[in-house]
């Protein structure tokens, strides 16, 4: 739009050009919820088994391992109304043979949201568990703490289906002063889609040294050359950054 106030479109806009951005939107959206799950996979295992290996089984239910007693209260009252609508054949196994509120952490990470998870982390105190989990990722505790944030802020935006190519991102990540791994230059914006899929590359390097998310983002931007993706945060000649050839 050339005024957004007023819904004033673009001179030669048409049908079309906004049926492709659709379609492109929508695209989009599921490769990255796709990979998404992957990520959410393996932080669900660190946290399961990093904190019960050094605290206990049931350390996500000790309000001693927490900051913030409110929010943890809310939090923990969130995993019980996921654990109550599970139907999870091992957690209703659990639950038929003993009379514990919660099932251990392996089994009770398996049923929780990425949401939860994400808040879990957040309000862990801060010490070496923490950043254990963080170190796993190559990053320091504050950064993948709002990496998590992000993502799952991203994630949420692709279940409902939500314009998401060109948005403003309201939850922004920080910027790693140093990573165990290959990271992008700190030179692009952290409000938009952009650095968000840089995110998501990193980490799925880590958790999937075959990915070939890359390729794909390649092979999307392709199939919609007319799509601007400096509104999306791009930088120019991103695709010859190490970081995109890897």
């Amino acid at each position: 739009m050339s005024d957004k106030v007023n819904h004033v479109f673009k001179a030669g806009t048409t049908f079309e050009n906004a049926y492709e951005l659709y379609k492109f939107d929508s695209q989009l959206r599921k490769l990255i919820a796709t990979d998404l799950e992957k990520i959410e996979v393996s932080i669900r295992t660190q946290l399961a088994y990093i904190l019960a290996d050094d605290i206990d089984i049931y350390w996500f239910a000790d309000s001693a391992n927490f900051q913030n007693p409110i929010r943890y209260t809310n939090t923990l009252n969130g995993l019980k109304a996921e654990l109550d609508r599970s139907d999870d054949d091992q957690i209703l196994q659990f639950k038929a043979i003993y009379s514990d509120p919660f099932p251990p952490a392996w089994m009770t990470m398996e049923i929780t949201s990425f949401g939860t998870l994400s808040m879990l982390y957040k309000l862990l105190r801060p010490g070496l568990s923490k950043r254990k989990i963080a170190n796993f990722y190559g990053v320091s505790d504050s950064v993948f703490e709002s990496w998590l944030h992000s993502i799952v802020y991203v994630r949420n935006i692709c279940a409902h289906h939500s314009r998401l190519w060109n948005r403003t991102l309201r939850i922004m990540p920080l910027f790693p002063r140093r990573t165990t791994y290959p990271f992008i230059a700190n030179s692009v914006a952290n409000n938009r889609l952009y650095f968000v899929l840089c995110i998501i590359q990193y980490l799925l390097r880590i958790v999937n040294p075959n990915t070939r998310f890359s390729l794909r983002v390649k092979n999307l931007l392709a199939d919609y050359p007319q799509v601007d993706t400096t509104a999306m945060g791009f930088p120019t000649n991103w695709q010859n950054d190490n970081f995109w050839l890897l």
